[in-house]
């Protein structure tokens, strides 16, 4: 219960301002849903703490003091404080308001990621959110720093000190020019690729996307031709139409289309992504973005199954 000065509670101040509305302890008590002897006794503690004397009591009710009318105007004024300091934290607990600072390793152009973001953001409309582009270390640190409350991440790592959910997984495209003679295909092996020479973007994920060239190829027994270009994500694809490099992205950019560009999804390769936040931060906002992702890939998950096991029963043994 809320204490005020010495011994007064939320409770005295509102059989206070119920007595004084009603000019009866009888049907303050009515009103309140208590005994008129609770009124009573109560505002005898109130009168005993605040050393006055609030109302005159008299056969046909109770009326107010000359310090009972000073004193109604702050009890109303504390209450009402008090209930709005209440509704403030429900909403914060809601996520009616506040922000929520998003950093992102993949593209929000289509798939869950956009779907999850455009869908909080019509439950919460006061929510500000902040996306940040940048690589898993940089990500972690701002997290683990506060500065930055989730990430979105390739891979299945565990990182110290932070949780993390698997959400989705994404395909793996190949992004090359549209006359090229692999673009023929409906999609390609990595044996396809081993002669091919690649571009990467200096900028997140181009290293990551580097690491992963080298690391498929290397076991064809070959060592890929990667250069590295001082440009964004988007001012990449349109490097791969006018020259003959190639480059690699994930299921979620696909749907940027560019003049001169054919994409090609790599067999069997799927990226799963990953939602890494501190346990420590204690943002609604936040826990919300949570529980809103968990729930999708909750959904998404239980739709996909059953055409799964369709699939899987009309192979062939």
């Amino acid at each position: 219960m809320a204490k005020f000065l010495s011994g007064i509670e939320l409770r005295h101040l509102r059989y206070f301002v119920a007595a004084a509305e009603h000019g009866s302890f009888r049907k303050a008590g009515a009103a309140v849903g208590v005994g008129e002897s609770a009124i009573s006794r109560r505002i005898r503690d109130l009168e005993d703490d605040l050393g006055a004397a609030l109302f005159h009591r008299h056969s046909g009710g109770v009326s107010l003091t000359f310090a009972g009318k000073q004193f109604l105007r702050r009890a109303r004024q504390i209450i009402r404080n008090l209930g709005e300091g209440a509704q403030d934290v429900a909403a914060l607990g809601r996520s009616e308001g506040g922000s929520v600072r998003i950093g992102i390793f993949s593209s929000i152009a289509s798939g869950f990621l956009t779907e999850l973001l455009r869908d909080y953001g019509q439950r919460h409309e006061r929510v500000g959110v902040e996306l940040i582009d940048g690589n898993p270390d940089e990500h972690v640190a701002a997290i683990r720093q506060f500065s930055l409350d989730v990430a979105f991440l390739t891979g299945m790592r565990e990182w110290q000190d932070c949780d993390r959910v698997h959400l989705w997984t994404e395909r793996v495209f190949t992004v090359l020019p549209d006359d090229h003679p692999l673009a023929a295909r409906e999609e390609l092996a990595w044996h396809d690729l081993a002669d091919e020479p690649f571009i990467v973007s200096e900028a997140a994920p181009g290293q990551e996307i580097h690491d992963h060239l080298v690391r498929e190829l290397a076991g064809l027994g070959r060592h890929p031709e990667i250069r590295v270009q001082a440009v964004g994500r988007d001012n990449l694809l349109p490097l791969v139409s006018i020259g003959r490099c190639l480059t690699l992205v994930s299921e979620a950019m696909t749907v940027a289309r560019f003049p001169g560009i054919a994409y090609r999804p790599i067999i069997g390769e799927r990226l799963p992504f990953s939602a890494v936040w501190s346990p420590r931060n204690d943002n609604p906002a936040l826990r919300r973005l949570l529980s809103m992702a968990k729930a999708q890939a909750k959904k998404e998950r239980t739709a996909t199954r059953p055409a799964l096991e369709t699939a899987q029963r009309a192979a062939p043994s």
